[in-house]
């Protein structure tokens, strides 16, 4: 393998993060490190030094795929920051050996999360729902399993309709979906008795990056005083916020929100569509993690204990 070059595991799992085939901050965060696992076994590095400029190099193509999706760096600082040793062996054992372990931590941290989401349900409860968050269906399936009954109220979610992934997951666990189109939601508010969703990422101050049209929401929620409710594994606290670093938020291609051929029939328009948005911590009930759950504005207390005062990234030269 050329020094210049990533392992092929590497570069499809770059691109089809950039693509949206792979989605999901757990999903995105498990396939990361998969890929930095390849590339450590399947390094041919003479020496320490070329070992780490190489693993480096494939957290770096990963890491320019989705800026906003704080989960992906997450994991792969959890790896990197792991990988010790004086020698290219064991400094290849322990990068498979720290990816191995972040899956783990993963798996478990999802299902408790799940538990202790569910407590905030009760038996009959209606839940409307932003988008698609597998954290969030950690929660519903722990209800569900508790014996819970639940009802949906699911916005489609534009540009690319999660919430119809959001909708089949649910009826896979049996539970009652309304699918309404994104604009409803004040309308359908009314009937709801909570509002869940995920996150991109969550800064030190409580706010939460989540899918556009999660802040329009938020603030129409409080209106309604219906509790809004963020499911977020701590892998996507966002560390480098500690020290003052905005969120940058993705831009996306502008052909999802428009057809080439109608664009071209309507005439020269400016086509902008953020995947995210910014939900200030007021909007914000309560923040569930496997760590327990807490009101937004302690979260920087969490992440403090869990990153300390981040500065230089281990993907830095």
């Amino acid at each position: 393998m050329d020094e210049r070059e990533v392992h092929p595991s590497v570069a499809e799992t770059a691109e089809d993060i950039a693509e949206m085939e792979i989605r999901g901050a757990a999903t995105i965060a498990d396939a990361a490190t998969r890929a930095l696992e390849a590339q450590a076994a399947a390094s041919e590095a003479q020496t320490p030094e070329a070992f780490e400029s190489e693993i480096r190099r494939a957290a770096r193509r990963l890491l320019d795929t989705r800026p906003t999706a704080v989960s992906l760096p997450n994991s792969l600082r959890y790896v990197l920051r792991r990988t010790e040793g004086e020698t290219v062996d064991a400094l290849r054992e322990s990068a498979i050996a720290g990816a191995q372990e972040f899956r783990d931590c993963l798996d478990s941290a999802q299902a408790d999360l799940g538990a202790i989401g569910a407590n905030r349900l009760r038996d009959g409860d209606t839940v409307l729902f932003h988008c698609n968050s597998t954290d969030v269906m950690a929660c519903i399936r722990a209800a569900r399993e508790q014996g819970k009954s639940i009802g949906a109220i699911v916005k489609e979610t534009r540009p690319r309709r999660q919430g119809h992934i959001t909708a089949k997951q649910l009826r896979d666990l049996d539970v009652p979906v309304t699918l309404i189109v994104d604009g409803a939601a004040g309308r359908y508010l009314d009937d709801a008795d909570h509002v869940f969703v995920g996150a991109d990422s969550v800064t030190a101050d409580g706010s939460v990056v989540n899918k556009i049209g999660t802040r329009q929401l938020a603030v129409t929620a409080r209106e309604r005083d219906t509790p809004m409710v963020v499911a977020a594994q701590t892998v996507k606290l966002d560390p480098t916020t500690l020290t003052g670093q905005t969120v940058e938020i993705e831009m996306r291609d502008e052909h999802e929100v428009i057809e080439r051929a109608e664009r071209e029939e309507i005439g020269t328009i400016t086509v902008e569509n953020p995947a995210f948005d910014v939900t200030p911590p007021r909007y914000i009930d309560a923040i569930v993690t496997e760590r327990g759950q807490f009101p937004p504005e302690s979260i920087v207390f969490l992440m403090r204990e869990l990153f300390g005062e981040q500065a230089r990234q281990p993907w830095e030269e």
